[in-house]
């Protein structure tokens, strides 16, 4: 078991918290000065977790269900909820419960249990009478295509759309609408000739226009119901919707033969100018032609996007090519003229994605900005899956988007429709949640005053969700006194997470409920117990979080200066030291990593923008804000593994000291993999040496890192870039961005032979801990 821990953080509950005891007041929290947050990955898949098929006992009061940390009366059959002490009684079917015959959801180690409820109308919370499925809904996957490409993309995207389609299941409706200067709706149901539907891409058009157009309006809905009778595919009501989207095996044909027609935009470009390409309504058109669906269908828009937006609303830059797409620098300095009216429009297409329970995914490849920093508000709202690439040829677009279709151990597990409640102890409020959901504005006791992301509510509306999804749920105390607070006399506090979603590939309702316990602790008589409960990976990930939240939503918010302030008030809190003598300082090993995090955290692409673009800044922040905390935390600090000669590969430090000529060192930082070859490796390389027979041994050690390479990427979404580069080659400049700038051209002088050096004024991790320790210990 001691093992299965040291592997898996996450344990069977996907839950980890800043804080796993916590101070009993509000006053003791903020000295904590780190906040109090759990991590949640709602559907993450494990062996342990025992699914029942029936619906759970909710408390009368509070609607938490029974759990593990129930008190249960069994001569009485009565059972007290932990959260509200409400006395509730069992139904009669629990009537032969005992302390021998318990049922599966009281079984202590069953803190997270799955129930299969019944696929029946007051099961979906969507339902609408007359639209409502018999089926389980068949997911849909609407492929939203830009063609205002050049010819060679057009063929990677066209290739890549054939694969995902055979790769599909029988029962998945496809749909396909491409776009330029106007958006073509592809009718799919009238496979004698190409039938398309075009809307002009200058105008905003809305969503009943869309329908009324398409034919799916109310009146259209009515007359197909007179000779269309009974359910259609997918489980829709004969609305007419069958004509664009269809069923795999039925349409693969048609598809096929019209991806063959498909050719770049014909519209002309004068010289100078950029393609008109209407993104923005293109996505609109696609949100309202799956209006016509059954509302709590899993629908997915699949964006391919190759280029940005220059038509219609959702424009990000003018079609003049001597105007540049918008900057950092442009966004700071409020001279970003399509900015802001773009992310409106995008704000108010989530909702209406929302509102219908659909996702955007978004795959954009392209030289230059496509406009992902305005969409990210969909994308994240809706829960949708996002890669960013230079080209749809490359191996990041080609392999990420495979995996969205696989089945088996490659499925990334695509849920759709799900909603996440959470219930808490009296003393516990909620400030908010950052991640990919969206607020369903559900009030209550346990909503907090402040509000972090999406708050204001104690449940969320999460469109999509797969495997890897994990969200970030941000506590606060109750500000009263707890002596005369009944609930302050319990020891343990208590948080329920209720995750209902729907199975893709069977369309099977599930509700998974997680209770998880921790202790509370009296500050005031030591604090030694709340140090042995800091979790510093969790808290560097939710650090980083929140502070990417604050540099989107604050004005001139100085991330670097917020984050020294925190960690200086942290190590003055929970150091040992004798006041100004900075040689005294220690700090406890709960705490030992936390410094080295928050030093690789301000040099990151999270906090530092220098260099990337919005697009990249925006594509960076929506997976931190989605991964697990073992990924986020590559994110942050990535992990360095030498390999050499005379030993087993082993973990270097994240130092420019680790480079050595007769080492190859194997960098992961989540978003690319480098393989890196010391100089004498390189040359004996290029001298072809692992050829010769008598030197077996230098083929395996070349050989060594690629494998553990392609370990890493299989396992991985978005498929991370691999680059093979050597020391001293233009490709380095990906391994010397990440490392301790310990050696710089300062004290070259004093670094061993065969080591590098980095050209930067950028502080080392020695002289940024030696101010810390400083600043900390200062009275």
């Amino acid at each position: 078991m001691s093992e299965m821990a040291n592997t898996d953080p996450e344990g069977v509950d996907g839950v980890r918290m800043t804080w796993n005891l916590w101070p009993r007041t509000k006053v003791d929290a903020s000295k904590c000065v780190i906040p109090l947050a759990a991590t949640i990955s709602p559907i993450r898949p494990h062996p342990d977790i025992p699914t029942l098929p029936y619906a759970p006992l909710r408390c009368k009061t509070c609607s938490s269900a029974l759990n593990p940390f129930s008190r249960v009366d069994f001569t009485a059959k009565i059972w007290i909820c932990p959260f509200c002490f409400q006395r509730n009684h069992f139904p009669p079917h629990y009537s032969q419960i005992s302390e021998t015959n318990l049922p599966g959801e009281l079984y202590p180690q069953y803190t997270t249990i799955q129930y299969t409820l019944p696929n029946h109308p007051s099961a979906n919370p969507n339902f609408d009478p007359n639209l409502q499925p018999h089926s389980p809904p068949s997911p849909v996957f609407l492929f939203v295509l830009d063609t205002c490409m050049i010819e060679e993309e057009i063929e990677f995207v066209k290739s890549a759309l054939r694969r995902a389609i055979g790769l599909l299941p029988d029962n998945a409706l496809v749909g396909l609408i491409s776009y330029g200067t106007q958006v073509q709706v592809h009718e799919l149901g009238f496979a004698e000739m190409s039938k398309v539907y075009v809307f002009r891409g200058s105008k905003e058009i809305s969503k009943d226009q869309i329908m009324e157009q398409l034919g799916l309006g109310g009146a259209a809905r009515r007359t197909a119901g007179g000779y269309q009778k009974g359910i259609s595919a997918g489980g829709f009501a004969a609305s007419g919707v069958t004509r664009f989207l269809l069923p795999a095996s039925d349409c693969e044909y048609t598809l096929n033969s019209l991806l063959d027609e498909l050719q770049t935009d014909q519209w002309p470009v004068p010289p100078g100018s950029r393609a008109a390409r209407c993104t923005g309504v293109a996505l609109s058109v696609a949100a309202g032609l799956l209006a016509a669906c059954n509302p709590g269908t899993g629908a997915r828009i699949i964006a391919l996007v190759g280029g940005p937006c220059t038509e219609g609303p959702g424009t990000i830059v003018s079609k003049d090519l001597s105007d540049p797409v918008r900057s950092h620098k442009d966004l700071d300095k409020d001279a970003a003229p399509y900015f802001k009216k773009a992310v409106k429009y995008y704000e108010g297409l989530a909702k209406q994605l929302v509102s219908q329970g659909h996702v955007l995914d978004l795959f954009a490849s392209a030289l230059d900005q496509v406009g992902v920093a305005e969409m990210k508000v969909v994308v994240e709202r809706t829960g949708g899956l996002v890669v960013l690439s230079e080209s749809f040829g490359h191996s990041v677009f080609k392999d990420s988007f495979k995996r969205i279709f696989e089945e088996g151990e490659q499925s990334l597990g695509l849920c759709f429709n799900g909603t996440l409640e959470i219930n808490c102890s009296k003393e516990i409020k909620i400030q908010g949640i950052i991640g990919p959901c969206t607020s369903l504005e559900k009030k209550g006791p346990s909503v907090a005053d402040t509000v972090i992301g999406e708050g204001n509510t104690t449940a969320w509306k999460m469109c999509g969700l797969d495997k890897s999804t994990c969200l970030t749920v941000l506590f606060d105390l109750s500000s009263g006194d707890r002596s005369n607070n009944p609930g302050g006399a319990y020891p343990q506090l208590y948080l329920q997470f209720l995750t209902r979603f729907y199975q893709s590939p069977d369309g099977q309702l599930v509700l998974r409920v997680t209770t998880v316990t921790r202790r509370w602790v009296d500050v005031a008589v030591g604090s030694e117990e709340l140090i042995q409960g800091f979790d510093q990976e969790t808290a560097a990930v939710v650090m980083a979080r929140i502070a990417s939240l604050k540099m989107e939503t604050e004005d001139a918010f100085d991330a670097t200066r917020w984050l020294d302030r925190l960690l200086i008030r942290l190590c003055s809190k929970f150091g040992d030291y004798r006041k100004d003598d900075p040689s005294s300082f220690t700090l406890n090993p709960s705490f030992s990593l936390f410094p080295q995090f928050m030093f690789n955290l301000r040099r990151s692409q999270f906090v530092q923008v220098f260099n990337n673009s919005p697009d990249e800044t925006a594509y960076f922040r929506m997976l931190l804000n989605r991964e697990n905390i073992t990924n986020a935390a590559v994110m942050i600090q990535p992990s360095l593994i030498s390999y050499s000669f005379n030993s087993l590969p082993t973990p270097a430090l994240l130092d420019v000291a680790s480079i050595a000529a007769d080492r190859i060192l194997l960098l992961d930082s989540y978003f690319s993999v480098v393989v890196f070859h010391g100089m004498t490796i390189a040359q004996w390389r290029n001298l072809g040496y692992q050829d010769r027979p008598e030197h077996q041994a230098f083929a395996q050690l070349l050989q060594a890192p690629q494998d553990d390479a392609q370990i890493i990427i299989r396992d991985r979404f978005p498929v991370p870039r691999l680059v093979v580069c050597d020391q001293h080659g233009s490709q380095a400049r990906f391994l010397l961005a990440k490392l301790n700038p310990s050696a710089t051209y300062n004290n070259a002088n004093e670094m061993a032979a065969g080591s590098d050096v980095i050209f930067t004024d950028d502080v080392s991790l020695q002289v940024f801990f030696e101010h810390l320790q400083r600043l900390a210990v200062q009275s």
